[in-house]
């Protein structure tokens, strides 16, 4: 089961409304920034966590600015509340790990996509998205 088909799963486990708007992802669907995450030293001890809280996070973004991989629903507002409680979701699990610093990179990454959806540039989103991705593997020169 890819990571994306995992989150899917675990949005209908949870009921509700998510649960409802919850579709399988296309065959192909990118889910890039999880699976580097989770390559990256700082993932080690639990790569398959890193990849999905990773990707719901990043599924939270697109229900705010773009098009969601796992979310189908013409309600804007549902899209937003979604998009909120994937991002909850993300962070939650990175509490849980104890990992403050990527709980801390992701949480910029989020900040930092919402002023450029504020600015239209969607060129300083994927940018701030490349940085965390890194920083939440470990790959990226400041260590914490």
């Amino acid at each position: 089961m890819s990571v994306l088909e995992r989150l899917a799963a675990e949005l209908r486990a949870e009921g509700g409304l998510l649960a409802e708007a919850a579709v399988d992802p296309s065959p192909g669907a990118d889910a890039g920034h999880g699976e580097e995450a989770a390559s990256g030293p700082r993932a080690a001890a639990a790569p398959a966590e890193y990849a999905l809280l990773v990707e719901a996070i990043r599924e939270g973004y697109l229900a705010h600015y773009g098009e969601p991989r796992v979310l189908r629903t013409d309600d804007r507002d549902l899209a937003l509340l979604a998009g909120d409680h994937l991002y909850a979701l993300g962070l939650e699990r990175l509490a849980a790990l104890g990992d403050l610093h990527a709980v801390r990179a992701l949480a910029d990454v989020i900040a930092a996509c919402a002023r450029a959806a504020a600015e239209e540039r969607p060129q300083d989103a994927e940018a701030a998205w490349r940085r965390g991705v890194r920083s939440v593997a470990g790959t990226d020169r400041a260590r914490s």
